[in-house]
């Protein structure tokens, strides 16, 4: 059996199902690492524009396994504590990986996102809920803290430093109707319509050009970083010159919407 599951529901789009739904899909390494592997080989995949992430199941992802998460590899001769670190390392690689992606990300969260499984729905782009989903910073709950992956750098800046304060120190849930209302998601659907309605957006998002789509996704990132307005109003400025000077995708658009029909962009 296959813990990951890559398929091409529709032209362009490839979608990847954390497939253990017994254990709701949690972070074991036998999951995480071909989940590592399809992120990095997916993103060198021309043919592929956009990515759904998705669970199997009941759950998106419950985080930790508790009951046998394995071991990462290249690990004999070390001790517990350098173990630890080349653990921790496989996970950050996943959450930074989904980051990288030249495609954006669509996270088809279907139920529970809990812990890591949190922190694995941050990092992507858009992210879409059933209407049974929910999220919970589960550290807090099980004696730990509640940072971890880089969900206390980026679910402040998703729903504000007070509310993400306050999802994490008190460890509770947060359900699909108030993670859209606090901008968690961008939208909440019933379950049997999640995957075709993140495949609808991700057809409007295969209609425009490349290097325009790749370089919003890439500023939208850095703007998490950027210093100063200063610093990445420029670095926005650059990517539209890039794409103005280097490409004819401006004429085809404007063509295309004068005379009524869809642009075909060459890039």
């Amino acid at each position: 059996m296959s813990f990951i599951v890559i398929d091409r529901p529709r032209p362009h789009v490839a979608q990847i199902t954390l497939n253990r739904p017994e254990r709701m899909n949690a972070m074991a390494f036998d999951v995480m690492l071909p989940l590592r592997n399809a992120i990095d080989e997916l993103s060198v995949d021309n043919d592929v524009r956009v990515v759904v992430l998705t669970g199997a199941g009941e759950g998106f992802c419950s985080g930790a396994d508790q009951a046998d998460a394995g071991a990462p590899p290249h690990i004999a001769g070390l001790t517990p504590v350098s173990i630890a670190l080349r653990a921790l390392e496989v996970l950050d690689k996943v959450v930074l990986g989904l980051r990288d992606m030249h495609q954006p990300v669509i996270g088809a969260i279907n139920g529970a996102a809990i812990g890591g499984g949190f922190c694995l729905s941050l990092a992507c782009d858009i992210r879409v809920a059933a209407e049974g989903a929910y999220f919970r910073a589960a550290g807090i709950n099980n004696g730990l803290t509640a940072s971890e992956l880089g969900l206390s750098y980026l679910l402040p800046r998703t729903v504000g430093q007070a509310r993400a304060a306050e999802i994490m120190l008190t460890g509770r849930d947060v359900d699909a109707v108030e993670a859209s209302n606090i901008g968690l998601v961008s939208n909440v659907v019933p379950r049997e319509q999640l995957l075709d309605t993140c495949y609808d957006i991700a057809d409007k998002i295969v209609g425009w050009s490349r290097p325009g789509i790749e370089l919003t996704k890439r500023s939208l990132w850095s703007s998490l970083d950027a210093a100063s307005l200063q610093q990445h109003i420029q670095l926005e400025g650059l990517g539209q010159l890039f794409v103005r000077m280097m490409t004819r995708n401006f004429e085809e658009g404007t063509k295309a919407r004068k005379e009524g029909r869809k642009a075909v962009y060459l890039d």
